[in-house]
């Protein structure tokens, strides 16, 4: 089977007997490494130090004193934030353990952090996944996305991918025009599936959202197995290609547009944003409330005003109409 998404640091993980990824000294290490963390050439001495210590034991202790040694208030930010979530991953057991208390607490960390905890959840919730379109979709989770109509068709780009092009082209025009920016990327699909796996940690390939029945259910396969991995909901997600007749007993925003769509419809108001996926998901599981088994809870994704797509995929963690909470 290819792998994909290495820079995730799935490989440095190891799996309890639930298959929950538990901490391990290589992650935090692969952690300590990134470059919100690495000490700049300019740092001071005890950054220095402090990093040069965990590099060594990366479980190590660290006072309230070392961290107000540091100079730079943005590294005393950033080193509070890593060490935070250090320990309270490693407190909780397992990744997966530790977003789910993340979320049901709702503690603040910068988004950088959470996107690497939902792509290190998606890589292992879809380890053995052979199809590119449920992983290109799973990338929406943890990578914004730009949007882009051609032909018609409404195309997901990383939205990282499209800020580089863009600052290209104000660089050098000749130098934009010869690459075609985004419209030179590859669009998924139509036979060149199998390069996904050789470019998935580039984020190159574009998802054609709009006029590919198979793009939308990759994203249908990656919030079934996202759920499945995180509540054990046994539960199958469909998407549906018109808005009609629609009865919103229960839905749930996928990004802040969506969950705008979902409480105008519900109000008797004019929609507040672009609806660009609409998606059906039913569950037989007994957790949910009684007065709603059955019914179909409906997953929203709309559009932000700056035509990029912001996945929340916590809320599918907190909204589902359950009768007893399962994050705690």
């Amino acid at each position: 089977m290819p792998e994909f998404w290495v820079a995730s640091g799935h490989h440095l993980t190891r799996l309890n007997g639930q298959g929950r990824m538990l901490v391990t000294d290589e992650l935090i290490l692969a952690w300590l490494a990134r470059p919100e963390v690495l000490p700049p050439a300019d740092a001071c001495a005890a950054e220095r130090a402090l990093h040069h210590r965990l590099m060594k034991n990366p479980r190590a202790k660290v006072s309230e004193m070392e961290l107000t040694a540091l100079k730079d208030p943005d590294a005393r930010e950033n080193w509070r934030f890593l060490l935070s979530l250090r320990d309270r991953l490693i407190a909780a057991g397992t990744i997966e353990d530790g977003y789910a208390q993340i979320v049901a607490e709702g503690v603040t960390l910068p988004q950088v952090f959470m996107s690497q905890l939902v792509q290190l959840i998606l890589r292992n919730a879809l380890d053995g996944c052979d199809d590119a379109q449920t992983l290109r979709a799973a990338e929406c989770f943890f990578r914004p996305q730009r949007s882009h109509i051609k032909e018609d068709k409404l195309l997901l780009a990383d939205e990282e991918l499209v800020q580089l092009h863009e600052q290209e082209m104000h660089a050098s025009p000749l130098t934009a025009m010869f690459s075609g920016g985004v419209n030179s990327l590859d669009v998924l699909g139509g036979g060149n599936d199998w390069t996904y796996w050789s470019r998935s940690d580039a984020h190159t390939m574009v998802l054609n959202f709009g006029g590919d029945p198979e793009a939308r259910r990759g994203m249908a396969d990656a919030i079934a197995a996202f759920l499945r991995h995180m509540l054990g909901l046994d539960c199958t997600v469909a998407p549906e290609m018109r808005a009609e007749n629609i009865d919103l007993r229960w839905f749930i925003g996928l990004d802040p547009a969506g969950t705008a769509i979902g409480n105008a419809l519900w109000n008797g108001q004019p929609m507040p944003a672009t609806l660009v996926g609409l998606f059906r998901l039913e569950t037989q599981d007994a957790r949910i409330r009684p007065e709603l088994r059955g019914q179909p809870v409906w997953l929203i994704l709309g559009l932000g005003t700056d035509g990029a797509i912001r996945m929340k995929p916590q809320n599918l963690l907190t909204g589902l109409p359950l009768a007893e909470p399962v994050l705690n």
